[in-house]
């Protein structure tokens, strides 16, 4: 095993390629993931300057060979290399009641994701994500990632019965974040150390403010 990048009570993060590492690790109750789609997505200008790929088809059969549940954002970009699922999680990121010029202005841009999952029913959550607008806990505001989800997604996507997770494409460390909240055991994986360096770093912040109200 490699050794990780960084450690808490709960949780370890690891810098590297997924698919070496997880054949390495214990079995987990849920692969929550949130790859790159494979479709060239762009981000904003304001963050173009981070690391970013996404000119490669995801294959996510790997995936399901570990773990018991599985959530995969992006699932419909990739959904004929799935089996067919009667439970999908929807994100509203924009409501059209909030402003009719929001498809003008977005371009390619789309005002809900879908989660391809082998749990639970289909449903879905609302949470305003447009640019600063950027609506629950203070933590989601912070810029980290183009592909940055909210903090309430991430805890909303994991099952009561679930009590340990890995994020293979962990980024900046929410679904992290999410577990130590959920009090679940979770493993991350990042290929890019900028990434891994910033997720270290929001998690221990995370943990240090958990501390003060326990």
């Amino acid at each position: 095993m490699p050794k990780p990048y960084y450690e808490t009570e709960l949780g370890k993060l690891y810098h590297g390629d997924c698919l070496e590492i997880m054949p390495m690790l214990e079995p987990v109750d849920l692969v929550l993931a949130d790859p790159p789609y494979g479709i060239n997505w762009i981000p904003r200008i304001n963050h173009r300057e981070q690391i970013w790929i996404d000119d490669k088809q995801f294959d996510p059969r790997p995936f399901l060979e570990i773990g018991k549940k599985h959530c995969f954002w992006g699932g419909n970009y990739f959904a004929h290399l799935l089996p067919p699922s009667q439970s999908w999680l929807t994100w509203v990121k924009r409501p059209i009641h909030i402003g009719t010029n929001f498809h003008k202005r977005m371009g390619t841009y789309a005002t809900t994701e879908l989660a391809w999952t082998n749990y639970g029913k289909n449903r879905f959550i609302c949470i305003v994500w447009d640019g600063g607008m950027r609506q629950g806990d203070k933590i989601n505001r912070t810029f980290c990632h183009p592909s940055q989800k909210p903090i309430e997604l991430m805890m909303w996507c994991i099952p009561d019965d679930v009590n340990s997770i890995i994020d293979p494409f962990i980024g900046s460390g929410t679904t992290a974040i999410a577990c130590e909240r959920l009090n679940r055991r979770w493993i991350g994986i990042e290929i890019e150390e900028k990434y891994c360096e910033i997720a270290a770093k929001r998690i221990e912040k995370e943990n240090q403010q958990l501390k003060l109200f326990t």
